[in-house]
């Protein structure tokens, strides 16, 4: 419990304080947010507005993990490790992209195709290295299964598994993405996903078949390591929506919504709870069916059914007030976080 606490409040000062010092720097050289002309007309305002705010956060949990580790005297596991480099290595194709639109001047970055490239590279070298590194009772960061609340049914061959991972990786690195589209509610709506993995890696390793035997506990390699994990990038988060809250100072950009869905699909991953990640982070699956729904029935049809996609901004030209939007899009990201540890703890209760 000690490595959480100290992950999450090293990353949580050091997001609060540096934060403000990347808006300072950001805003003198320049880096600020462009904004499309066929958005809704009340994000013209927030043109210029500094971002690339991902690198913050990004860092401050890097540095967060560190500390718990030496706070604890503990070598880093491969699990964790292996989480981190999809969150930093998917922050890099973000920060790539993010800097392209500030260097020329336009609210496109890199070529579809490119970023898409990019995203594959990291989650390849992620499915690869998944499967590796066995510890002394033969576990490895996962298995080549499907998983629910835990593994089930066979193992699958290498190769679809990992096509599995990546799409797992490339879907939620992009469901963030379009999630950040108003102030701070990528922020929050991932930030109840990752206090949810911290208590599942928490119970994880309290009921870990490598302590005890039991009907129900758990084959997961490093539980506890992937719970400082989540508790570090949400302690950084925290500080960052602090910043970025309604009205923001500065936006995550790809660098930060990128880097959070790779940590999502890398947890869910690792903790062997790959499909209930769909309900635990309900709102970002919510949002990217909505943009799928517009794009397949307008080229069906050529008509709309939302105003505007993703969901948030179809409420937007409805009228709603955009801290409306987001603290009744945080509620339902809560409620589904709450399902889903619910259904996560299901199994655990009381036969009648």
């Amino acid at each position: 419990m000690r490595d959480i606490l100290v992950a999450a409040a090293v990353a949580l000062i050091l997001s609060m304080l540096g934060t403000p010092l990347a808006i300072r720097l950001f805003g003198r050289r320049g880096y600020g947010q462009n904004i499309r002309e066929e958005g809704p007309s009340g994000h013209h305002e927030k043109r210029g507005t500094p971002t690339m705010g991902g690198t913050v956060f990004v860092i401050a949990s890097l540095i967060g993990f560190a500390c718990s580790h030496l706070a604890t005297w503990t070598p880093p596991t491969a699990s964790a490790l292996l989480v981190l480099f999809l969150m930093t290595g998917l922050a890099t194709v973000g920060f790539l992209d993010d800097f392209i639109k500030i260097y020329k001047q336009r609210s496109l970055g890199l070529r579809s195709g490119a970023k898409a490239l990019g995203q594959l590279i990291v989650g390849a070298v992620f499915a690869v290295l998944v499967v590796q590194f066995k510890n002394a009772y033969s576990l490895t960061p996962a298995e080549t299964r499907l998983s629910f609340l835990r593994d089930f049914g066979p193992s699958v061959p290498i190769v679809i598994f990992a096509v599995w991972v990546l799409i797992m990786i490339v879907g939620f690195s992009n469901a963030v993405n379009l999630t950040d589209g108003l102030d701070g509610l990528a922020s929050g709506a991932t930030g109840t996903v990752l206090a949810a993995y911290v208590l599942i890696g928490n119970w994880q390793l309290r009921n870990s078949c490598l302590v005890q035997l039991g009907p129900n506990c758990y084959w997961v390699r490093d539980p506890l390591d992937l719970a400082v994990v989540a508790a570090a990038v949400l302690g950084a988060l925290v500080g960052f929506l602090w910043w970025n809250a309604p009205p923001a100072k500065i936006f995550m950009g790809d660098t930060g919504s990128l880097a959070l869905g790779g940590v999502l699909a890398g947890l869910a991953i690792t903790t062997r709870t790959q499909f209930l990640l769909f309900i635990l982070a309900g709102l970002c699956v919510l949002i990217t069916a909505s943009v799928i729904i517009q794009v397949g029935f307008f080229k069906m049809t050529g008509k709309r059914v939302f105003r505007m996609a993703p969901l948030q901004h179809h409420f937007e030209l409805k009228g709603w007030a955009e801290t409306t939007i987001v603290v009744r899009f945080w509620l339902i990201s809560a409620l589904c976080a709450a399902a889903g540890l619910g259904l996560f703890y299901v199994e655990w209760m009381p036969k009648p």
